[in-house]
């Protein structure tokens, strides 16, 4: 595949950028004419690989649901071009994964993760949804950061928050691991392959994106990563309730608000909430996603 242009600028200096007033919003023609800017073919599947959980009450993901068992998914995602792969997101090791649990013992699938290891090492690309770790460490933790890093692309939002305010110890980023990444900084959109648009979606973390993808067969997925936590959020237009975390509420309400409105108005659209167990076990039965790395 072709990358997008700006994969050949230099490292971008690291500093805070302005913060907008204006409330984040997105315009879906817009974003698929960006998909169409990098010339090349377009991915003909993607992919998905769960290789962690997490034990919650269904109340943590939706505000005002009720607390029954819930399973939250810690998944990545391979999109497969006819020449090659880019991964979404990058797993995470067990220490880390332990972080999540505060405490709990929780589900931790070895054998999973060294698939999403191996994808790791063979894509030619790989984004992340956002700067926390259960999407990023199994990058900035791996024994092949070296050979990982100059291959996945971070925000410079994304930079910042691994430096100054991580989310745990483990996936601090020191200057000298950030020189080492391919860093873009971007208003609304980026294109970043063919038939691939990164939408700029600060709410859950500064540097948090969505992912546009449309495939060869015209079939298009909007990956949310944290904007909402369970498809039921997208739904109700609720946000989370979980005391640990805390959000900018008005993009996220935005946010939760135009995905709403692609559910309800734009059915070949599929969208993609990287913990929703029950979403990803559909999405495999209707062949949305493949079960699997390649």
């Amino acid at each position: 595949m072709k990358a997008a242009s700006l994969f050949v600028v230099a490292l971008i200096a690291l500093v805070p950028a302005p913060v907008s007033a204006q409330p984040w919003s997105a315009d879906l023609n817009a974003v698929r004419q960006v998909a169409r800017t990098v010339p090349g073919a377009r991915p003909l599947r993607i992919n998905v690989v769960k290789f962690a959980e997490s034990r919650r009450t269904k109340n943590f993901a939706i505000k005002g649901a009720p607390r029954e068992p819930s399973v939250q998914a810690r998944t990545a995602y391979q999109v497969v071009y006819p020449d090659g792969t880019i991964m979404i997101d990058a797993g995470m090791d067990q220490q880390v994964h332990k972080f999540f649990g505060r405490g709990v013992e929780e589900p931790y699938f070895p054998d999973q993760e060294k698939k999403v290891e191996a994808a790791l090492a063979s894509a030619k690309y790989i984004v992340v949804t956002h700067e926390h770790g259960d999407h990023i460490a199994g990058v900035i933790r791996s024994p092949s950061f070296a050979a990982l890093a100059p291959k996945t692309l971070l925000t410079r939002s994304q930079v910042l928050t691994l430096i100054n305010q991580p989310q745990m110890p483990e996936v601090k980023l020191t200057q000298d691991m950030a020189q080492r990444f391919i860093i873009v900084e971007y208003g609304g959109y980026f294109p970043f392959a063919p038939g691939m648009t990164l939408i700029r979606s600060p709410g859950h973390t500064p540097g948090s994106q969505m992912i546009y993808l449309v495939l060869q067969s015209g079939k298009e997925y909007v990956f949310t990563g944290d904007v909402a936590w369970h498809m039921d959020g997208v739904r109700q237009v609720r946000g989370k309730d979980a005391p640990w975390i805390t959000e900018d509420e008005p993009n996220m309400t935005a946010e939760l608000s135009w995905l709403n409105g692609l559910m309800r108005n734009e059915p070949n659209i599929a969208i993609v909430i990287s913990h929703d167990e029950d979403q990803r076990l559909q999405y495999i039965r209707d062949k949305v996603l493949g079960d699997g790395f390649e």
